[in-house]
């Protein structure tokens, strides 16, 4: 997919050497001379990422941020600030833009900042972007989560208990089955709804760069530093900072981190006082952490501080009766967007998407269902409408299906009803275990989640039953 890029600024000489400096790293670049062009260009081209200056005719930048963000959340917005502009460029970043970026600028610097942006539009992409407000979902949509399965309303009651606390959450769960989503939810259920909810994505930071993104840096701090920058835990101050791949801080950083969320305080890069704020950390992984402690790549002591309180996210495999909704959700997200009129989906074809395992989670369904719609003939996905990786699904893939268990006929020589009943029953923990394993790819922590049972004690059936970890 090649990206486009909207650049908006009133001066025609700022968009040409924007558009020069950004054409050959990092994509097509679209223009527009104010918020009131850039609204129309939104409408007719699919956008990866704006840079827009503040002060402009007709609509100035901060009117358009509060559009894109409305109308286009998934789209990062990069703020062009001037000399005394910044306060507001800040304030624009605590509204929801992605960063700012001071005028005159450096071609690294913008170029580096962009590939973030990027990479940030993509891990959006990833994200399930439902809404309560459609009448149609109502009732299987909570904290814009669309979902009925057991699994999510142990979601939802966890929300519920925890959103007005300030406790620290780690959330955990494969790609694709919206993390952030969780997080949002958390916020804005929180008394720190109306203050900033920073974010920020960990692995698309480079690692020379990090503790400036998280802590700030002062004027002169290092080469093409010529401004103080307040990093996301100031911008966070009194809100929420969600800290999404945690698993991808690297270890030196690690240490600060640590500190800055037992101390509330640490310093920017180049600073010689400290500053003080107050944050809710949520942080965000699908990476086993307990692992990565074993492997040496992640603190102990970090982690147990970060997982206060944990919720896991069940792929969607797991969640069978929840493909309805969210497909019926999709198609009418889609047809406005691609000039369709699909009405719905069969039975035939909602259990042939049961079927399959979703590698991608929701995200994979919701590209899938866009790409259905486009080569759709009539108004009703069908079955035979599918792709033929899901039509060449084998029946039991993904379900949870065990092989039969070959009870032994009623004899004295077998110990008695109860001897086979405990024989029985520990086949059965067996298989359900093994089962476990596969479908979270031999996860412990996330396999005992599942089986609503403590790691250990999923390890200790694991050794009993000659499962045990190498």
């Amino acid at each position: 997919m090649e990206h486009r890029i909207l650049v908006v600024d009133d001066e025609a000489n700022i968009r040409k050497v924007l558009a020069a400096l950004l054409r050959k790293h990092c994509g097509r670049v679209l223009q527009a001379a104010d918020g009131f062009d850039a609204m129309a260009q939104l409408k007719v081209h699919e956008v990866s990422v704006i840079i827009t200056d503040l002060r402009m005719p007709r609509v100035d930048g901060m009117c358009l941020l509060r559009h894109v963000i409305k109308h286009y959340p998934d789209i990062p917005v990069i703020v062009l600030t001037a000399h005394g502009t910044v306060d507001t460029a800040v304030e624009a970043i605590k509204l929801g833009a992605f960063d700012y970026l001071s005028k005159p600028f450096d071609a690294e610097a913008l170029q580096s900042l962009v590939k973030k942006a990027l990479a940030q539009f993509a891990a959006n992409r990833q994200d399930l972007a439902a809404t309560p407000q459609q009448p149609a979902q109502e009732s299987q949509s909570r904290f814009g989560i669309i979902g009925n399965a057991p699994s999510m309303l142990n979601v939802f009651r966890s929300i519920e208990r925890i959103a007005n606390t300030p406790s620290s959450v780690l959330i955990t769960g494969e790609s694709g089955t919206g993390k952030e989503l969780v997080a949002k939810a958390l916020h804005e259920h929180s008394g720190r709804a109306q203050k900033p909810f920073i974010k920020i994505n960990c692995a698309a930071i480079p690692e020379n760069l990090v503790e400036s993104e998280l802590f700030g840096y002062e004027k002169g701090a290092f080469t093409g530093a010529i401004a103080a920058k307040p990093g996301r835990f100031e911008l966070a101050d009194g809100g929420t900072l969600f800290l999404d791949e945690i698993g991808e801080i690297p270890l030196e950083m690690q240490v600060k981190l640590l500190r800055a969320l037992q101390e509330s305080e640490f310093e920017r890069v180049g600073a010689l006082s400290t500053t003080r704020v107050d944050v809710r950390l949520i942080t965000a992984t699908n990476r086993d952490l307990l692992k990565e402690i074993e492997r040496g790549r992640f603190r102990e002591d970090l982690y147990y501080r970060l997982n206060v309180v944990p919720i896991f996210l069940p792929p969607l495999r797991h969640r069978p009766t929840d493909l309805r909704p969210l497909v019926e959700y999709f198609i009418q997200k889609n047809n406005p967007r691609l000039n369709r009129s699909v009405s719905g989906i069969t039975h035939a074809a909602i259990v042939a998407l049961q079927r399959y395992p979703w590698p991608g989670n929701i995200r994979e369904l919701e590209n899938l269902i866009e790409r259905t719609m486009l080569f759709l003939d009539g108004d009703l996905i069908d079955e035979e409408d599918l792709p033929v990786e899901i039509l060449q699904t084998t029946p039991t893939t993904g379900q949870q299906t065990f092989a039969p268990i070959h009870l032994p006929a009623p004899d004295a020589s077998a110990g008695g009803l109860k001897e086979v009943v405990r024989e029985t029953t520990s086949m059965l923990e067996k298989q359900y275990i093994i089962k476990a394993l596969d479908d979270t790819g031999g996860n412990v922590t996330q396999a005992a989640k599942l089986l609503q049972i403590s790691r250990k004690s999923l390890q200790n059936k694991m050794k009993e039953f000659s499962l045990r970890e190498e």
